[in-house]
């Protein structure tokens, strides 16, 4: 249970730390609005750097993905494994579909990218943990 509690908390931290890094976070760990699919390819584009038809790609792989995770959140009701087994799902299909979408040297850097969010996230869990978990 541990451990996919932790891949779903991997799933949405992506969005959660962008948001805290660009000032969005809430005060007190109130729930946050998920990112637009236009707001994630921009921030996709800062780093990684972008044409204009891999940001027309990119935004349709996100809008999808954010609806499926709506579905799933739907579908999954009372049932948090199925719920996060499902949205582990859609985050995976949608970082394939976003790494085929990158040349060889944006892969670099979404892979590079995509460790220090990592790495930031497990801080974080751990800082948690440490504290107590009080908010």
């Amino acid at each position: 249970m541990k451990k996919l509690l932790m891949i779903c908390g991997l799933l949405f931290t992506a969005v959660t730390f962008a948001n805290a890094q660009q000032g969005g976070g809430a005060p007190g760990g109130q729930r946050r609005m998920p990112m637009s699919a236009e707001d994630r390819v921009k921030q996709l584009d800062e780093k990684v750097k972008l044409t204009d038809d891999q940001k027309t790609k990119a935004t349709a792989v996100y809008t999808a993905a954010m609806e499926a995770q709506k579905k799933a959140r739907e579908e999954g009701g009372d049932d948090r494994q199925a719920m996060m087994a499902a949205m582990q799902k859609v985050q995976a299909d949608t970082d394939t579909k976003i790494t085929a979408l990158l040349t060889d040297d944006q892969k670099k850097a979404y892979k590079s990218w995509q460790d220090d969010m990592k790495a930031q996230r497990e801080k974080m869990m751990k800082e948690r943990q440490q504290g107590g978990g009080n908010q």
